[in-house]
């Protein structure tokens, strides 16, 4: 389980906006420029999410794959222009220059995250196209939000792919079907709903763990918090790598950052 968090530039995962002084992830006078880096030492993945509001140049993400260690991966969220705007038409000419940025990375790109609108309703003639620009090797990983998608036939289209279904949580509650699609798992959690928001509570951790172990396949799982208010998303990562382990799951590395529990739900 390669387990991060959805970015790494919050500013309350430092001492000084920290609230009930939990989550602290960077020591008070460590420079934001330098954010990176410290995160790098502490976990083992990120997934990146300004990608999607504005595509980072190649020279960037060639930054980033200098500035992490060997083995760091990096998960990419595809840029809102071809999912928000475009809505999946046309793909080929955003999916070329998404690729001709993001594959500066080398061997540290992850998968890819195709998020698509809420109001996106299913159109699986634009997703066939969309996926089959994407070369063999570069692992993709769909989140529709829309209850239209979540069918036989999307599936299959996935599983033709091997294009994983991210499967998503909010307030302790999956929010799509739990398909298996892919060699390789997505998991996004979103809001816990436990004290202090939006912490998750380890129950709802545990009943997480048990479905991804409940089957053989896939044998990888990117697992990234994007409930980052106070730090939360930090301290909820080392509690299911902390569960996770107990399991007997081979886990990527988290930072130890013991908080108070939360109100368990």
């Amino acid at each position: 389980m390669w387990i991060g968090t959805s970015g790494w530039q919050y500013r309350d995962w430092r001492p000084e906006r920290g609230g009930d002084g939990t989550g602290f992830l960077y020591p008070e006078r460590l420079p934001q420029r330098l954010w990176l880096e410290h995160y790098a030492e502490r976990f083992a993945t990120v997934e990146v999410n300004n990608a999607f509001y504005r595509l980072p140049e190649r020279e960037t993400f060639a930054a980033w794959r200098a500035r992490t260690p060997d083995g760091f991966v990096v998960a990419v969220k595809m840029s809102r222009y071809l999912t928000h705007i475009k809505r999946l038409r046309e793909p080929a000419e955003p999916v070329a220059r998404f690729l001709g940025r993001a594959d500066a990375l080398g061997d540290k790109l992850g998968p890819v995250l195709l998020q698509l609108p809420p109001n996106l309703r299913a159109d699986l003639a634009a997703l066939d196209e969309t996926l089959a620009q994407f070369p063999a090797g570069v692992r993709v990983a769909v989140e529709p939000r829309h209850e239209s998608w979540f069918t036989p036939d999307c599936e299959k289209l996935l599983r033709r792919y091997g294009a994983a279904l991210c499967w998503a949580d909010r307030k302790g509650r999956p929010v799509t079907p739990l398909w298996r699609t892919a060699d390789f798992g997505y998991l996004r959690f979103h809001e816990g709903g436990a004290r202090p928001w939006p912490r998750y509570g380890q129950a709802a951790l545990r009943s997480w763990l048990d479905r991804v172990d409940a089957g053989a396949v896939p044998d990888d799982w990117f697992v990234f918090f994007n409930n980052d208010p106070g730090g939360a998303a930090v301290i909820d990562a080392g509690v299911l790598a902390r569960a996770a382990g107990h399991r007997g799951l081979a886990v990527s590395r988290v930072p130890e950052i013991a908080p108070r529990p939360p109100a368990d739900r």
